[in-house]
């Protein structure tokens, strides 16, 4: 392998396990989040409760925009690698999840939802990223 081809794809490599690993922290925030949303369901919406489940809404949120970053790095670190060897990746448009998700919420299952909406985009994205990761990994 030629070395500017190595050079790219090691710093495609290197920004998307940092992409992955953002990922991974914003969906285990929204874990915590939906945990505490389901018990906010059951408990009659205590307040103490309330506050806890929203304040871990506000650290996915931090993370959410983190990983947003990642991936846009991940995305133009892809494009010097296929530019040099002509490969081929769908990384999708995975960056659109934490756009909508902290809109005002009235009730909690909707809250909820939107907790669990944007924990299997967050897995998904993760999924892509393990793809085009082994793709690269193979050159």
């Amino acid at each position: 392998m030629e070395y500017g081809l190595a050079k790219e794809r090691d710093e495609a490599i290197a920004a998307g396990v940092k992409a992955k690993s953002s990922l991974q922290c914003a969906l285990d925030e929204l874990n915590r989040a939906r945990n505490w949303g389901v018990v906010d369901m059951f408990s009659k919406g205590g307040f103490l409760t309330a506050l806890i489940k929203h304040s871990k809404m506000e650290n996915a949120q931090q993370y959410m925009d983190q990983a947003k970053r990642d991936v846009r790095l991940f995305q133009n670190e892809l494009k010097d690698v296929q530019r040099i060897c002509d490969l081929r990746v769908e990384t999708g448009d995975f960056l659109t999840f934490a756009d909508w998700f902290f809109d005002n919420f009235f009730v909690d299952w909707m809250v909820l939802d939107r907790i669990n909406t944007a924990r299997s985009q967050v897995e998904e994205a993760i999924s892509q990223i393990d793809r085009v990761l082994r793709s690269l990994r193979g050159l």
